[in-house]
């Protein structure tokens, strides 16, 4: 046993020796500890970084049905500092014409009514924008529900259906807004300089188009809880949407769990992956003249692509990742889809894996559905079916506003069960299949899922967006480790309602003084 003070002894030689053995014990536990640090960090990543979940070691099909461990979060945007109603001096009105589909809109609406926080505005109920993808004229009050959307945000911001008349010098005229390009991902200070500044001069600014026009991650956590407030809370269908919505999820419910699928196997999304090699030479024909006319030119090499797990999931792929999980052909699956390209040869063999596939007009056929069926109003549907399915799946969850945001949803709805699949990781096992190496295949999918999140709260990392995870500042927890993770009290809108009373209070005050000095000077 070595003894106290033995590596003080005066021989040079030997202090020598165990100074040099010192330094290279220490070196390897240094190397160690790194190794360790990097295999956690590695490990914590794969993860997607889950936070109260525990990591499985394997897929029981049975708990996919059911929500996945929260770890003591819930769901919470409302405030949780001071926030004080919207003043009744408004800097000017802002116009938003929001462009792309249901769900680009939708994020456009929450940033428009960010904005106008921002600036202190009045925000003009948001345009949605008739584009010529959708051919759909249903304008925001043909999708939401207006008086709840003015009512929900009423401590946020001032809205208004129209910019008002206003009269000056004896006549009436309308505010003309100030036409603004925006820039793409704009930060909170082009809003408060250079929008507002012109907002003052002209009463008004029209900003359009008006789609990622406002920087996702912005590190003000009451800012994202807006957000949130806007997109889970004041984003409400119109009655018969929801109706309509309920009733095919009822039906489905009728047979037990089911399961939501988003399909992602359309002609745009094809073009845009530049995944042409499957296609017969009419179709690649059909998807490259839509490319070019559609997306900026570049080189797309098919194989480089699928490599990487750029091509989307096709429905035969999509059926062999649900059965290596373990479901049987009994599953009951709602897709949410667009027309397939390819028709019919693509579905074959998913549907041989899943006889039991349905859409909305397949549970519910009606003719408001058939009439819209790829408009705003048949997206509308399959979303809200989409968000109250048991589990969801979307196929290409890249540039989809649709899946990305239904992702976001259904953690604030509670953690709800969503598979992601992890194409760049699943890609090189699909093509061994192909190549005819099927021995062990379905262990190699179930072992690239492991390492997925189940739709857990999980940190998020660049580039995930903020509306297809919003954790942590949309969610509390009733004991936190973190203060700042506190729940805010249960009567938080009573608190908001007593201040916007008294604000409006004191501006009645204000204004019957004014009344009152101006009658005195007049006598």
């Amino acid at each position: 046993m070595r003894r106290p003070g033995f590596h003080h002894r005066q021989h040079g030689k030997a202090a020598g020796g165990a100074v040099k053995g010192m330094v290279g014990r220490l070196s390897i536990a240094v190397a160690v500890l790194m190794i360790c640090t990097v295999s956690l960090l590695i490990k914590f990543t794969s993860n997607g970084g889950t936070t109260g979940s525990v990591h499985r070691s394997q897929i029981n099909v049975e708990e996919l049905w059911r929500s996945p461990d929260s770890g003591g979060w819930r769901p919470s945007s409302a405030p949780r500092s001071e926030w004080p109603p919207p003043s009744s001096e408004s800097n000017g009105y802002l116009r938003v014409r929001c462009n792309g589909g249901l769900n680009q809109q939708r994020t456009a609406i929450c940033n428009a009514v960010l904005a106008a926080r921002i600036m202190n505005a009045t925000l003009v109920l948001p345009e949605l924008d008739a584009n010529s993808f959708w051919h759909d004229d249903n304008g925001f009050h043909g999708i939401y529900d207006v008086e709840h959307f003015i009512k929900a945000l009423r401590y946020d911001v001032h809205i208004v259906e129209s910019i008002p008349e206003i009269r000056k010098n004896g006549k009436t005229k309308k505010i003309k807004a100030l036409q603004i390009r925006p820039p793409r991902d704009a930060s909170v200070s082009w809003y408060t300089t250079e929008a507002l500044k012109k907002m003052k001069e002209h009463g008004a600014i029209y900003l359009t188009p008006f789609s990622h026009r406002l920087a996702e991650e912005i590190d003000n956590p009451e800012y994202q809880r807006l957000r949130c407030r806007v997109n889970y809370h004041a984003l409400r269908f119109k009655p018969q949407i929801m109706k309509l919505s309920q009733s095919i999820v009822d039906k489905l419910r009728m047979q037990g769990h089911f399961m939501s699928i988003h399909l992602r196997f359309e002609m745009d999304m094809l073009a845009f992956a530049g995944c042409f090699d499957i296609f017969t030479p009419a179709e690649q024909k059909i998807l490259k003249k839509y490319r070019e006319e559609n997306f900026a030119p570049k080189k797309l090499v098919y194989n480089e692509r699928r490599a990487i797990g750029k091509c989307p999931l096709t429905p035969e792929e999509v059926g062999l990742i649900l059965r290596a999980l373990g479901f049987d052909n009994s599953t009951r699956i709602y897709l949410a889809a667009g027309e397939l390209f390819g028709g019919e040869r693509f579905m074959k063999p998913f549907r041989s894996l899943f006889p039991y596939l349905e859409n909305h007009n397949s549970v519910e056929p009606t003719d408001e559905l058939a009439g819209n069926n790829q408009g705003l109003l048949g997206s509308a549907v399959d979303y809200m079916v989409c968000l109250l399915s048991d589990i969801f799946m979307p196929t290409y969850d890249g540039p989809s506003n649709f899946a990305n945001n239904l992702l976001g949803h259904r953690l604030y709805y509670g953690f709800r069960t969503t598979l992601r699949p992890d194409r760049k990781g699943l890609a090189p096992i699909f093509i061994d299949r192909e190549n005819g190496k099927t021995a062990g295949f379905e262990e190699a999918v179930r072992k690239v899922m492991l390492n997925t999140n189940f739709g857990g709260p999980h940190k998020r990392i660049p580039p995930e967006s903020f509306y297809t995870n919003p954790w942590p500042e949309c969610f509390c927890q009733m004991s936190p480790k973190n203060p700042a993770d506190k729940c805010p009290p249960n009567n938080v809108l009573e608190i908001l309602n007593n201040q916007l009373e008294n604000e409006m209070i004191n501006d009645l005050e204000s204004l019957n003084l004014s009344n009152s000095t101006g009658s005195v000077e007049e006598r």
